[in-house]
């Protein structure tokens, strides 16, 4: 499984730009494999992107925005739904990834196990 994470390295927003770092870094420091995807350089990303975020996630007008986040072909979710998952300590899950032993994530679904 790879996660995927589809930025604009180009992209004139600075509330974007930060979204897209703080995804990143996030998955460096913690040392989760990504490939970062970008959409400003490549049509083919671009289109792919675009075409793959579930209707339910889109903008009401326009096209989804970067970051987007995927597993492999899967669609985890968009800078907010990664932040919150992050804040509630689900964020593997989020990604579809198992929680590496010793994590918060881990030891929260192990008590959940045991319930």
């Amino acid at each position: 499984m790879v996660i995927k994470v589809y930025i604009a390295s180009s992209s004139g927003s600075t509330s974007i730009k930060k979204q897209q770092q703080d995804v990143m870094g996030f998955l460096e420091v913690n040392k989760i494999a990504f490939e970062e995807c970008d959409i400003a350089n490549s049509e083919e990303n671009r289109k792919w992107m675009r075409e793959n975020v579930p209707e339910d996630a889109r903008p009401t007008t326009g096209n989804p925005l970067p970051p987007q986040i995927f597993n492999d072909e899967g669609y985890c979710g968009n800078y907010e739904a990664f932040f919150n998952a992050r804040e509630d300590n689900v964020l593997y899950a989020f990604l579809g990834l198992t929680a590496p032993p010793g994590s918060k994530e881990a030891e929260a679904a192990a008590k959940k196990g045991l319930q």
